[in-house]
This record gives C-alpha cells, sequence and structure tokens, in this order.
C-alpha cells in the first residue's frame, strides 16, 4: 500500500549533554509528529567531527543520546532511528552536493563565522562545507519538512538553493524541504544568560539544565536562575529576557498561555515563581530521566535498534543516491 504521509528528517550532534532547550525545542515535537509524517531522526556524529571529539566519549554520548530519543517518547517502531555514520550514503552524496554549493554561499553562513570565531585554532574544512553534508542529510531522504529552531532556518534555505541549482540541470530530482519551527518552545535560553540560547556546549555556567540531571540539581538551577530588578511576572523578552524564558519553560510543560501564567503569579514574587517552573520541570523530566538511565544500560537494545533503523534508512538513501549517480554521469555499482 502506498504511503501518502509527508516525511520529515531531523538530527541532533551527540557533541554534548542533551538538555532541556533541546527536548522542549525539538524532542517533544519530534514525539508528536509520527502519527501524522513518516519520521528519520538521526544522531549526526558525522557533523560532531567538525570539533574535536574524544572518541571514548563520543561513542557514549551516542548511544545515551539514541536512549534519550527513545525516552523522549519518540518509539523506534513508529520513527526510524539511526546514527549518520552508519549510512554511506550521508557522506556520498555529501561530496555530490559540495561540487554544486557555491564557496560564497558557505562563507555566509552565520553558523560557519560564529564556530569560527569560537574555535580559531580549528577552522578545518569540515566545519566549512558542513551545510552540503546537512543538505544531504535532508535530501536523501526527499523530506517535506524539516524541524529546526529558526537559528537553522539559513541551512535549509541553503539546501533548497541547491536542491533548485541541481534540479535545474538534472530534471526533478530532490524534493524541496520546507522548515518546521514550533511556535512554543523553539528557542529556551540560558538560565544565567537568558539573551543567549540554552546550549550543551555552554554548561559551566549553571544555566543549563539537562535531560539526566537530578531532581535536586534541576530545582538548584532554577532557583538560581537570573531575573530582574522587578517582582513582577510578566512576559516581555525585551525588557524582561529572564523572566519571560522562564515564562516559555513553564507554558511549555503545562501547555498554559503567558496571560494564564501572569495571573497565576500576580502578587507573587520570583522566588515563588522559580519554585514552581523548576517543580513542573522535574516532573517533566522525571520519567524520561528514568527510562533513559534504563535504556543506557540495556546497550544489547540500543545496538539492535540502531542496526535496524541504519538498514531501513539506508533503503530509502540509496534510492535516492543511486538516482543522483545515474543523473550526473556515476556508473553505478
Amino acid at each position: 500500500m502506498e504511503n501518502n504521509k509527508k516525511t520529515i528528517l531531523s538530527g541532533i550532534q551527540p557533541s554534548g549533554a542533551m538538555t532541556l532547550g533541546t527536548y522542549l525545542g525539538a524532542l517533544k515535537n519530534w514525539a508528536a509528529l509520527s502519527e501524522t509524517y513518516d519520521c528519520y531522526f538521526t544522531i549526526v556524529d558525522m557533523h560532531a567531527i567538525t570539533a574535536r571529539q574524544d572518541p571514548a566519549e563520543l561513542r557514549k554520548r551516542t548511544l545515551s543520546q539514541l536512549a534519550q530519543y527513545i525516552a523522549c517518547g519518540i518509539d523506534p517502531q513508529n520513527n526510524t532511528l539511526f546514527i549518520q555514520s552508519h549510512v554511506p550514503a550521508h557522506a556520498q552524496l555529501g561530496w555530490v552536493l559540495s561540487c554544486y554549493t557555491m564557496f560564497g554561499e558557505l562563507s555566509r553562513m552565520t553558523q560557519f563565522k560564529d564556530k569560527s570565531a569560537k574555535n580559531a585554532e580549528n577552522i578545518n574544512a569540515g566545519l566549512f562545507t558542513y551545510p552540503s553534508l546537512m543538505a544531504a542529510d535532508i535530501l536523501l531522504y526527499q523530506a517535506d519538512l524539516v524541524p529546526v529552531g529558526d537559528d537553522q532556518k539559513q541551512h535549509i534555505e541553503l539546501t533548497r538553493d541547491v536542491a533548485v541549482r541541481f534540479n535545474g540541470v538534472y530534471g526533478d530530482v530532490f524534493k524541496l524541504p520546507e522548515p518546521y519551527i514550533p511556535k512554543i518552545g523553539a528557542r529556551i535560553m540560558d538560565l544565567q544568560s537568558p539573551t543567549e540560547k540554552m546550549s550543551k556546549s555552554e554548561i559551566s555556567g549553571g544555566g543549563c539544565v539537562l535531560l539526566l540531571d537530578s531532581p535536586d540539581d534541576i530545582m538548584r538551577s532554577f532557583k538560581r536562575a537570573k531575573t530582574d530588578s522587578e517582582t513582577s511576572v510578566r512576559h516581555d523578552p525585551a525588557e524582561k529576557p529572564g523572566v519571560s524564558n522562564l515564562m516559555q519553560i513553564y507554558s511549555a510543560c503545562t501547555n498554559k498561555s503567558f496571560s494564564a501564567i501572569e495571573d497565576e503569579f500576580a502578587g507573587k514574587g520570583y522566588g515563588d515563581f522559580k519554585q514552581s517552573v523548576g517543580e513542573v520541570v522535574v516532573e517533566t523530566l522525571r520519567p524520561i530521566r528514568e527510562e533513559a538511565l534504563r535504556l543506557i544500560a540495556d546497550k544489547s537494545y540500543l545496538e539492535t535498534i540502531y542496526a535496524q533503523g541504519a538498514q531501513k534508512a539506508a533503503a530509502t538513501a540509496n534510492r535516492t543516491l543511486n538516482k543522483v549517480y545515474k543523473k550526473i554521469g556515476f556508473i553505478t555499482a
């Protein structure tokens, strides 16, 4: 029977611990998509090595991330979960697309500029051509939608540009993907630096909550969260970024509107508010943490899941790759 579902592809690097921001901005939404879409969710370990990684830690984080995907409700029976490096077509199409991506386009990528500034001692070619590999990740699966944070929209735009360029030469080969950005929880900020995105690479400042943090650690982080000199719980990202970020988190965990949250905490101080936000986060993450730790201890199960996922992903990816190879003149094996 023909599958008429639209296809979604998304992935996260195993370059650090999974955060509350990752869950509320991505994983929570992923879990809800499989009923409506044909979903491919990957762990993009090939992207992670644009920065130097400790090999043992990278392997550990990759397995832990797979366990956390599943613990967040992403059912491996209803979604294709796989590790990027297990599907060679990603690297193969990545090289082809790098030959159809212009130097000027890559030079303008905001993330390349930002990461180059932070890693001046390791500005490697992979960091520069990263968007071509990301385009391959998406186009291999003929994805209709790509769930991303708003800071990744530029990569989707470049993917579309490359696909249009390739299609213009060789005909209708690639589907043009659209970004899928949820309205709530799309961008959770650091608790200590609420104008900066909560990042797994910036966990030393105490403003990052991890999915595997203990309840005590979570409460400690929220009690220390930066607010402002007022006492009113009011959503105003420009004037009150810390309070607004806490409201965003509370809203994403409880499904309450900002106006309902303002009413709930009218006349109460920030201490009560931060306590309540911490408590709902603890209860939101408790089952995820417990299930993830159980799965991390069951390596044979995780091995089965990623092997099955790679087999299914490769079947789809290779169909696209073979079509591309024929179009550009390669003799396929």
